[in-house]
């Protein structure tokens, strides 16, 4: 399988290879694509080294595989030259996740909808990810009505120069900023830019992705998305109303038995999931589990997650599993 990776050099990028190599995807050639300051560098894969070539070049190796996290306007750009050629790719920004022609795949959950027609396939975003695969099995059980989402995201989920503030702020160095105020001992309500209707748009992605994944456009959903100080994951909030009660015991069942869902939900030990447990894993972890006795049908937990290993470059890489594995790419 020859893989392409578009913006290696990212953080996303790194960790992509790092699970491919993990999971031991069948790789016969590594194509390591970055912009051109980092054209002519080298990264190691599987002991292997590789020079980093411009996507240009890349296009024309025709790569069965691309897997792309180099942001929107370079997926919107590139990403059907790759098609065209009738390379597979997987993108993970948010360039292609509404389009009503595109699909927008967590494995675990609609996989089985993909085809060898789909060339162009889009990765959640990473607060999205965790917060579907915690619910996908009960909405099926019970039909979600509403969501009220509250997400702590750790900086991570910026990049590289955010995780360099935070180190700057640590260090007492003035420095190069990538959230408007100082994230060091501090919570910013503010991910992603804001739109007219006073959301950000990482709030409005958890509205409008989370309705094309579970297929119902007519569940409600309401976000605030907050970034903190944290390095290990992405923590979650969910209240859930649903349209008929539910017990508690099934729904405890229901996430046991869901494939890449493990639970911490002991609160007699103090154990609930947490950045710190979650980091570098691939499983999103649930618990804080209970019913939300102000309201009926409703219940609350608490989700947390590797925003860039499932959020990010482990959802993608299992995504290209599958169509390997169903012979759906050529």
């Amino acid at each position: 399988m020859k893989v392409a990776i578009i913006g290696v050099t990212g953080m996303v990028g790194q960790v992509m290879l790092k699970v491919l190599s993990e999971r031991k995807f069948p790789i016969s050639e590594l194509i390591p694509v970055a912009s051109k300051r980092s054209v002519g560098k080298k990264i190691k894969y599987a002991g292997k080294h590789y020079e980093v070539i411009g996507i240009e070049d890349a296009v024309l190796a025709k790569p069965q595989i691309a897997l792309f996290s180099a942001g929107g306007n370079t997926s919107l750009k590139w990403a059907p030259l790759f098609a065209e050629q009738g390379t597979t790719v997987i993108d993970n920004s948010s360039a292609w996740r509404m389009d009503v022609s595109k699909k927008l795949i967590v494995p675990e959950i609609n996989a089985s909808t993909l085809t060898s027609e789909d060339k162009i396939i889009a990765n959640p975003n990473c607060s999205t990810i965790q917060m579907v695969l915690a619910l996908a099995a009960i909405h099926k059980m019970y039909n979600i009505k509403r969501l009220v989402i509250s997400t702590y995201q750790s900086i991570t989920g910026t990049g590289v120069k955010a995780v360099k503030q935070l180190e700057n702020e640590l260090a007492g160095i003035k420095g190069e900023m990538a959230y408007p105020y100082p994230i060091h001992q501090n919570a910013l309500p503010h991910c992603d830019d804001f739109q007219d209707n006073g959301y950000t748009k990482e709030e409005m992605k958890l509205v409008n992705e989370t309705q094309k994944i579970l297929g119902d456009e007519g569940i409600r959903i309401t976000a605030t998305a907050v970034r903190i100080p944290t390095a290990g994951g992405h923590s979650e909030s969910i209240n859930v109303e649903f349209k008929k009660d539910f017990d508690l015991s099934v729904v405890r069942k229901l996430l046991n038995n869901t494939d890449g869902v493990t639970l911490q939900d002991n609160p007699d030990v103090n154990m609930y999931p947490m950045p710190i447990f979650a980091n570098g894993k691939d499983d999103v972890f649930v618990g804080r589990i209970r019913r939300d006795e102000s309201q009926a049908n409703s219940l609350n937990m608490w989700v947390v997650s590797d925003n860039l290993r499932k959020g990010a470059a482990t959802n993608a890489v299992q995504i290209a599993e599958y169509l390997a594995k169903e012979s759906l790419i050529y």
